[in-house]
């Protein structure tokens, strides 16, 4: 007799199941479930991308600066550079020291070199890879745009695209004259 009402119960618990599931199939869609399972995929891919705001780290300012021309704030190819300069941390002005590595995104600044009178583009990279270098800190902000607008906002750490994301410094690299449109 138990069986019996085991068996029944198994049945009933079936046939709401396959309803279930049929229902559920007729108002979901492959499609959209697939469309939703990219746009995890994609979201998740692109997470580690968002860069952060690193302005807070202006307690360093006071730190001494080396005398070479290439390691001051004034030099004129750190006019839109916000970071710590690799020239004092261990690297050049367009290398980044040992260990450390290139962002793979970088932001873009127009610098006017005194000597020559040409406007040129530059790009500056963080470095990544190392603890923060501590040294030298600049901050310019010509032609620097709100944080919205990404590609000219230098106050953001680009080595979030990098595999290591910690930042290090900061170098600046020519990319060619700027044309006077």
């Amino acid at each position: 007799m138990s069986d019996i009402i085991i068996d029944r119960l198994m049945a009933a618990f079936d046939r709401a199941a396959e309803l279930a599931f049929r229902r559920s199939a007729q108002s979901i869609g492959r499609r959209s479930a697939l469309s939703g399972i990219g746009k995890l995929l994609v979201g998740g891919a692109l997470l580690p991308v968002l860069p952060f705001d690193r302005s807070g780290q202006a307690h360093a300012q006071g730190a001494s600066k080396p005398d070479a021309n290439e390691a001051s704030c004034d030099y004129w190819r750190y006019c839109a550079l916000d970071g710590f300069l690799c020239s004092c941390c261990g690297g050049s002005v367009s290398s980044c020291p040992p260990g450390a590595e290139p962002s793979k995104v970088t932001w873009v600044g127009t610098c006017h070199n005194p000597v020559d009178g040409k406007d040129y583009l530059v790009s500056y990279n963080d470095c990544c890879g190392k603890t923060t270098c501590g040294r030298c800190l600049c901050n310019g902000n010509v032609g620097e745009r709100p944080g919205y607008r990404m590609g000219v906002h230098n106050d953001i750490n680009w080595c979030m695209a990098n595999t290591q994301s910690m930042y290090h410094c900061t170098v600046s690299v020519l990319v060619g004259v700027a044309d006077k449109k």
